[in-house]
Order: structure tokens, then C-alpha cells, then sequence
């Protein structure tokens, strides 16, 4: 079998040198003569790796001294009810902006636990992000919530929000540490591991420590921020090679150069699909407005804008043929899906291009 080359949304590809130093390191961790997976999480040895990671997310991301770095289980999903079981007693009610399909299952998982204010109108075609004079913010929401980059829709905010001083809450999960961000101007960024910057089985929660000590009295203490900070993220045992893995891929994107060189790569390779796109002639269509359009999750139909089934059927059997897998878009929005992760690299995304290209040339009339 030749190269693959894994475009899929996550559980995503990992950078290569990441399994080498992985596959080194699975038997003998840290020269203990055991694997990590087999390490008690009370040791040492543990309490070294738990740091090492922690220290690597407040290097990349310049988290200041007032923000406590949590490793926590459930994923992105278990904060949706973590976030306002946290959060919501301050006032009450939250504001949700909702751009999307994940946003949308975080507003509806809020609406348990208090109320929740939709700032955005209803509705149920994600391409765009009203201008912020348009919303409906509320001043005495506990916090005001967001999806900075939603996976499935493809629409990525450009700027942070300015929440009037309210608590900004952000699931970053698909675009975690894919440029930087100014962390101060947010009260909480969280995102599962599994699409840009590990694998499944953690959530890496960044919360700034006067957000503590409000989680409502039914909250359970395996999402209590509190209790976990208490417990520096060893409360219970951590999903510990999960954590191994993220500590990984964080030192790697230090070694390629940091946020700013992952940010310029994005741009990159996102500009190189956009570009085909653009020059189609409809051909290929890209809902999403260009300026909100995601680097990292790049939906499109093929044929015209609803998609032709049977030439996206055909590109998809040839995309496989290629080694170009994972490339169907989500059952929610159907078409065509590249994800242009961190690990992904420039050359790859070069061989996706030339295919489409290719692809064109055969089918458009």
C-alpha cells in the first residue's frame, strides 16, 4: 500500500514523528522499564508528564499565571454540560452564539442546568457570521458562549468577540493551537484532543482562576473545575496516553516553529482548495462566506451548490483510489469535507489540488 493521505475531521491524522517517538517510548517510558499504560498515576513519573504538558500548552499559547491548565475525560461533549454546570449559577442564564452544529448541541445541552439566550436568529444553514451590532447580547448573562471553528459547517471566527466584559467561553476543539490567540480575552477555552492536537480520551480545559469555585451544587466532581485544579488534573486516574500523546504533538508543533509557523501553514493549504474553488467556475462550491471560512475543516459540493450525487460518488472512489481517504463530507451536510489539520502537511494537500484539478478537467462541461 502507497502513502495515505488522511483527511478526515477526528479522530485525525497525527504528525509521523509523533508515532516514531510514541512507538519508542510505548515499552519502556521514560526509562522506568515499563509503558506508561501500565504506570500508576500517583508516581513520579507521572506527576513529571502531567506538568511537562502543562507547561508545553502555557508556552505555546503564552496562558498567563491566572489561568489553570486541566486535563479532563468526556470530550467536547462532557463540557457542554461542564461549561454551565460551572458557570451558569453567576447569574443564571448564558448567551450562545450559534454558528453551527456543535455550537447548537452546547446551547441545547445549557438549557438543562439555566436559561439560555440565543443571540443569533434561528436557523438551519451555517455559512455565515452576522456582524456583532446585529446580536442579541445580554448584559447579565454568567458568560457568553462560542464554537470558534465548527467541524462540520466550516465556519471559523477571524476575530474574538468583544463581550462587554462577560466571560467569553470557547470550544476551540478543531482549531486548538492552529494560530495564537490572546487567552486574557477569554474566561475559558476548551477542546478535545482529537482533531488538532492528539488523540480521544482528553479535553484540555484553560480557565481562568475567578471563574473557580461557582460550579452549581448538582455538578459531578469529574467535571467540577474546581475540585480538578484542586487535584492538578489527577482527581481520578487521567486518561493518562492520551495525555502522553497531546504532550507529544504540542512539543512537535514547538519544534516546527510554534503557533505562528501552524498559522501560516494554514493559511497555506486552506488557500490552496479555496483557490481551486474559486476558479471552478461553480464547479466546485464553497458555502461558507469567504470571510469566515475555516483553515481547517473545508466542506464543498460538487456539480452545483446542492452537489451532484453521482460526481461526488465518483470523486470520492477516485479521491480513495489515490490514497486520499476520509475526504466524504459529514452526514449532517453530505458533499465533500478536507480537513487541513496541523498534521496535514503542505505536500499533501498539493496531491488533494492536482487531484481536483484533474477531476476538473475530466467532468466540467
Amino acid at each position: 500500500m502507497g502513502k495515505i493521505h488522511n483527511f478526515g475531521a477526528g479522530p485525525a491524522k497525527l504528525p509521523e514523528e509523533v508515532y516514531d517517538i510514541i512507538k519508542d517510548e510505548l515499552t519502556n517510558f521514560d526509562e522506568t522499564g515499563i509503558s506508561l499504560l501500565e504506570t500508576s498515576h500517583r508516581s513520579p513519573t507521572y506527576f513529571k508528564l502531567n506538568k511537562e504538558v502543562q507547561d508545553v500548552v502555557r508556552r505555546l499559547l503564552d496562558v498567563p499565571s491566572n489561568y489553570k491548565i486541566l486535563f479532563l475525560s468526556g470530550g467536547g461533549q462532557g463540557q457542554f454540560a461542564g461549561v454551565p454546570l460551572n458557570l451558569i449559577s453567576r447569574t443564571g442564564t448564558a448567551d450562545y452564539i450559534v454558528t453551527g452544529a456543535w455550537s447548537a448541541k452546547a446551547a441545547k445541552e445549557a438549557k438543562k442546568y439555566g436559561k439560555v439566550n440565543m443571540v443569533l436568529p434561528p436557523t438551519d444553514r451555517y455559512v455565515d457570521i452576522p456582524e456583532q451590532s446585529t446580536w442579541n447580547l445580554d448584559p447579565n448573562a454568567s458568560y457568553v458562549y462560542i464554537c470558534t471553528n465548527e467541524t462540520i459547517h466550516g465556519v471559523e471566527f477571524d476575530t474574538i468577540p468583544d463581550t462587554k466584559g462577560v466571560p467569553l467561553v470557547a470550544d476551540m476543539s478543531s482549531n486548538f493551537m492552529s494560530k495564537k490567540v490572546d487567552v486574557s480575552k477569554f474566561g475559558v477555552i476548551y477542546g478535545g484532543a482529537q482533531k488538532n492536537i492528539g488523540t480521544a480520551g482528553v479535553v484540555l480545559v484553560i480557565v481562568r482562576e475567578d471563574l473557580l469555585n461557582q460550579a452549581l451544587p448538582i455538578c459531578p466532581s469529574i467535571l467540577d473545575w474546581t475540585v480538578n485544579a484542586k487535584a492538578d488534573s489527577i482527581l481520578n486516574t487521567p486518561p493518562m496516553f492520551a495525555i502522553l500523546v497531546m504532550g507529544r504533538v504540542l512539543q512537535w508543533i514547538e519544534k516546527q516553529g510554534g503557533l505562528d509557523k501552524m498559522a501560516e501553514l494554514a493559511t497555506k493549504k486552506s488557500s490552496l482548495i479555496y483557490d481551486i474553488i474559486e476558479d471552478s467556475n461553480g464547479f466546485y462550491y464553497a458555502p461558507v462566506a469567504k470571510n469566515v471560512r475555516s483553515k481547517m475543516n473545508i466542506p464543498f459540493r460538487i456539480g452545483s451548490p446542492t452537489g451532484d450525487d453521482a460526481l461526488e460518488k465518483e470523486f470520492l472512489k477516485g479521491a480513495e483510489a489515490l490514497n486520499l481517504i476520509q475526504l466524504k463530507g459529514h452526514r449532517d451536510v453530505g458533499g465533500i469535507r478536507a480537513s487541513t489539520y496541523n498534521a496535514v502537511t503542505l505536500q499533501e494537500v498539493q496531491t488533494l489540488e492536482n487531484y481536483m484539478k484533474d477531476f476538473y478537467k475530466k467532468h466540467a462541461n
